[in-house]
């Protein structure tokens, strides 16, 4: 997890996009996700909303695996410092995939 959560950044996400999309909605909670369109998305966070937009990227090859991924553009408008971090902290903990 992130120490801090700013208005805007990037991530690289470990998932296809099929994937992604059906973890979305969990990993926002109650909150509406609106699928405004082609890799986009838009979540309300109180008076606020979050943009999402993605993108495929090349496969990561590690020998004869090989691991999909996404790049993930988060921009909030109108959420505080505090709600930003209430939100990642949970969108986090649900992405969470693997390890043991």
């Amino acid at each position: 997890m992130q120490a801090r959560y700013p208005p805007r950044f990037e991530r690289e996400m470990g998932c296809t996009e099929a994937e992604w999309l059906g973890w979305l909605p969990g990993a926002c909670g109650a909150r509406s996700v609106d699928l405004a369109g082609d890799a986009t998305a838009q979540v309300s966070i109180g008076d606020g909303v979050l943009d999402l937009n993605w993108s495929p990227l090349p496969d990561r090859q590690i020998a004869l695996m090989r691991l999909p991924r996404l790049r993930v553009s988060f921009r909030f408008d109108g959420v505080d410092e505090a709600e930003r971090e209430r939100f990642m902290r949970y969108f986090d903990l649900f992405m969470q995939r693997g390890g043991g």
